[in-house]
Parts: structure tokens; C-alpha cells; sequence
């Protein structure tokens, strides 16, 4: 007759595999970018990569734009590069 108490017991005693830590999927920093807003009132636009608010307050209002977030902050029509 087999006892499954050794097997049990086997678990107990051995030692859990190492775990690796997951590695952290940062996107480097690209450093800043100057947009101007070239529209009437007020616009918000969040970044897609930094989750950056970036408030422009009215027509001319420049924000340095983390370079992260640029390319996609370059498609919205109201915002020019400086």
C-alpha cells in the first residue's frame, strides 16, 4: 500500500523556483517639445504615453510637451510645433 505523505512531505522540504522580476516596459524619455495653440478657447490634451495633462489656455499659449507624447500631440489640428 503507497502513502502519498511522502510526496506530500517531498513538497514541503523543496525549495520554490526563483521568480525573475518582470521588466518594467518604461519608454525613455525623449526629452521636451514646445507646442503653440493656434485656436479660440481653451484646449486639454492628455498624453498617450506620460498620461500628461497639458492645458493650453487660449489662443498663442505655449506648453512644452514631454517628447513621449509629441507625435500624437503633433496630429491634433489646433497645436503647431515652435
Amino acid at each position: 500500500m503507497s502513502c502519498c505523505g511522502k510526496s506530500r512531505e517531498r513538497m514541503k522540504t523543496s525549495r520554490p523556483a526563483s521568480i525573475a522580476p518582470t521588466p518594467r516596459m518604461n519608454v525613455p524619455s525623449a526629452g521636451s517639445v514646445a507646442f503653440e495653440y493656434t485656436g479660440r478657447s481653451r484646449l486639454t490634451v492628455i498624453g498617450p504615453v506620460t498620461h500628461t495633462r497639458y492645458e493650453f489656455v487660449g489662443f498663442g499659449a505655449r506648453v512644452q510637451v514631454d517628447g513621449r507624447d509629441s507625435t500624437s500631440i503633433a496630429t491634433v489640428p489646433t497645436l503647431r510645433r515652435v
